[in-house]
C-alpha cells in the first residue's frame, strides 16, 4: 500500500483489505545477533485543538539503540482530516509516514501512539502505517479501542493480561513499571501480542511509557511550542530534559 485514503469510505476498504493481510504477513521476530533499533512516531495537534481538519500539525520520530538516541526527525504540516475514532488514519498517517522517512537511520520495528488489530475492521493506524512503509510495528496507547481486559495484570514489571476483541487476543494489559497505571500493547503489522511486549519491555525504563515513544512526543511537542511561540528565549533542545512539563 503506497498511498493513504482520503475519504473515510476509502478508508474503510482499505482497512478491511488491509486486515486480510496482516493474518498472511510473514511473522516478524528481533534478530538475537544484533542490538535492536526501536523507533517510536507521534502526532501533535495544536494547542486547544478541536481536531478539526486543515489545522497545523507536527509529527516526530526516533530511534533508540541500546538505550541511545541513534536518530531523530520532526515535520510539520496541516492535518488532512478531522479527528474521529476509527479512522485516525485519515488525519495522522501522511504526516507519520513523512517523519518516519526523514529518519536518517530506519528502525527495526516501530512503536505507533493507535491501536493495530484492537479496531472496528482491525486494522488501525499502528498496523495501517507498518503496512505503508513496510516495517513491522506495534501500538502502545494508554487505554484499548474496543477490546477488553481478560483480568487486571499483576502489581510488577512485566505482568500482562490478554486484550480481547471477539474471539481473539489483539494485545496486552501491560505493566511496564511495578505498581504504574498500565500500559495497552498492541499487536500490529507483521507483530503478534507476545512480540510486541518484549519490545516494549525492551525499551522501558524508569517511566512506564517506551523511549522511544517518549522521545518522540517530546520532540512533536518542542516543535509545536517553538512554532505557537511557547519556548522560553534562548531554550536549547540539547539542555532540555525529555518530556519536560508545559511542553
Amino acid at each position: 500500500m503506497a498511498t493513504w485514503p482520503t475519504t473515510a469510505e476509502e478508508l474503510e476498504a482499505a482497512q478491511a483489505e488491509l486486515a486480510r493481510f496482516a493474518f498472511d504477513a510473514e511473522p516478524w521476530r528481533p534478530d538475537p545477533e544484533r542490538p535492536l533499533a526501536v523507533g517510536g512516531v507521534f502526532f501533535a495537534s495544536p494547542s486547544g485543538s478541536e481536531g478539526v481538519a486543515g489545522e497545523p500539525a507536527w509529527a516526530a520520530a526516533a530511534v533508540v539503540r541500546e538505550s541511545r538516541a541513534v536518530a531523530e526527525a520532526t515535520v510539520a504540516g496541516d492535518a488532512p482530516a478531522p479527528y474521529r475514532s476509527g479512522y485516525l488514519a485519515l488525519r495522522e498517517g501522511p504526516l507519520l509516514e513523512r517523519a518516519v522517512r526523514a529518519l536518517e537511520q530506519p528502525p527495526d520495528v516501530l512503536i505507533v501512539n493507535a491501536s493495530g488489530r484492537d479496531h472496528p475492521r482491525q486494522a488501525g493506524l499502528a498496523l495501517h502505517l507498518g503496512a505503508v512503509l513496510a516495517l513491522p510495528t506495534l501500538g502502545v496507547t494508554d487505554r484499548p479501542l474496543l477490546a477488553e481486559p481478560a483480568a487486571e495484570p499483576g502489581d510488577e514489571r512485566g505482568d500482562a493480561v490478554p486484550l480481547i476483541f471477539g474471539a481473539e487476543s489483539v494485545g496486552l494489559l501491560l505493566r511496564t513499571r511495578r505498581r504504574a497505571r498500565p500500559v495497552c500493547v498492541h499487536a500490529a503489522w507483521r507483530t503478534d501480542p507476545g512480540t510486541a511486549r518484549d519490545v516494549v519491555l525492551a525499551v522501558t525504563g524508569r517511566a512506564r511509557t517506551p523511549e522511544p515513544l517518549r522521545l518522540a512526543r517530546f520532540l512533536a511537542r518542542i516543535a509545536r511550542a517553538g512554532d505557537e511561540g511557547r519556548l522560553p528565549d534562548g531554550w536549547r533542545r540539547d539542555a532540555a530534559p525529555i518530556s519536560p512539563r508545559g511542553v
